[in-house]
Parts: structure tokens; C-alpha cells; sequence
């Protein structure tokens, strides 16, 4: 089981519908704004756990956790923004169990002690959605278990037709486990993609609907 962890400093949980739907992208307009908000603000960043990451010569790096700290300009170190770190582009319990390890909940609560009391603001991305398989000798333990830290949580969510249903279901899940939903994010796509997408008729109600079915504020981001 994970350590009970809850942070002090005011801040937010960003979480997605499905891998690959931009939390990160979120993450740090988030923290970039906190910044611009007030001069010489703080922000401090987490991605507790991640996966796909690079091997290099000081060891493994995310590329997200990188994009957090400089967006945010948070000086803490890497390895304390992003404790834990798996190669594979897997689930981190997946990624676990590959390797016969143990997930190494004592790295991500001594960086917990670090990173709490940082700044004036806090913006930790998780590792895939809510229920993603954290720990490779609990398959059933997910993001949930961890109470998101005692953080509202923000739902980044794709902006195409199939959203309201994970978005909803994201929703419904956080709330039954008595988590605070700030919001929700219907991020935008740029390229090649964004040509293909906008002969998807359902792009320019999407927000709406998804207020209306889960009564969360939703905003839509295009980058």
C-alpha cells in the first residue's frame, strides 16, 4: 500500500480520461499561469510516478516531468519532482512486475516531505487515468487509493466523439471515493490531427454536455 500522503500547500491533482489526452500539456499552462498570477510566486510540481522514460547517463528522466519543472520553474531536483521512474511504456504496475520489483512508495514520500512547503502552489500530474494499476503485487490498488493526495482533482479529457462517456465515468469514480472534482479540461489538438477532428460534429457541444452530465465546470483548451 502506499503512504498516506497529504499535502499542506494549496494545490491541484491533474489527471486524464486515457493516456496520451495532454495532461501534461494542462499541467503546465497551469503552472505557467500560477506564475504569471502573481510575481515572484513559487509553483511547486510533481509527477509522483512514470513510465516511458529515457535512459541517460545520470540515470532515468521523463521528458513530462522536465516540461513540469520548466514550466514552472521549479527548482527542485528531477528526482525529487518525479521519484518514481520506469522505462517501459507501461502501466506502473505493469512496469513493477516486469521487473520483479517492488514499486518504491518510501522514494515518493520522502520527495512528498521535500516538494510540501516548496512553493505557494502545487500541481502533481498522475501517471495515465484514475484507475490505472499502481503497484505490481496490488493490481487493484489505482490512483484512488491514494486519495489523490487530499487534492482537488482536474480531468483533462479528449475533445472528440467517445468523451462524454470516459469523461463521466472519470467523474463518477473520483466523486465515489469522496474526491473533490475541480474541473474538467476538453483539451484541443493542433495539426494534422485538428484537420481530421473538425469534421467530428460532436467537438462544439462536447463541453456543454459534459457540464450537464457531471456538473462539473468544463472549459475547453486548444494549444
Amino acid at each position: 500500500m502506499p503512504p498516506t500522503i497529504r499535502f499542506n500547500t494549496p494545490g491541484l491533482f491533474v489527471t486524464g480520461t486515457d493516456t496520451e489526452v495532454g495532461k501534461t500539456v494542462i499541467a503546465c499552462a497551469i503552472a505557467w499561469a500560477l506564475r504569471q498570477q502573481r510575481s515572484g510566486a513559487k509553483v511547486a510540481v510533481c509527477k509522483p510516478m512514470a513510465t516511458g522514460c529515457d535512459k541517460r547517463r545520470e540515470g532515468l528522466v521523463n521528458s513530462d516531468a522536465e516540461a513540469l519543472a520548466h514550466f514552472s520553474d521549479c527548482r527542485l531536483p528531477l528526482d525529487v519532482i518525479n521519484p518514481i521512474r520506469f522505462r517501459e511504456p507501461l502501466a506502473p504496475a505493469v512496469a513493477a512486475k516486469q521487473l520483479c520489483v517492488p514499486t518504491p512508495w518510501a522514494l515518493l514520500q520522502d520527495a512528498a516531505r521535500q516538494i510540501d512547503g516548496y512553493g505557494d502552489a502545487l500541481i502533481v500530474e498522475g501517471a495515465g487515468g484514475v484507475m490505472v494499476p499502481l503497484d505490481g503485487d496490488d493490481p487493484k490498488l489505482t490512483w484512488l487509493d491514494t486519495g489523490c493526495f487530499g487534492l482537488p482533482v482536474v480531468v483533462v479529457s479528449r475533445a472528440g466523439l467517445g468523451t462524454l462517456n470516459h469523461t463521466a465515468l472519470t467523474v463518477k469514480v473520483l466523486r465515489d471515493a469522496g474526491i473533490t472534482v475541480a474541473g474538467v479540461v476538453v483539451n484541443g489538438y493542433e495539426g494534422d490531427e485538428a484537420a481530421a477532428m473538425s469534421q467530428d460534429p460532436s467537438l462544439p457541444g462536447n463541453p456543454r454536455w459534459i457540464e450537464a452530465m457531471t456538473g462539473a465546470k468544463a472549459v475547453s483548451y486548444t494549444h
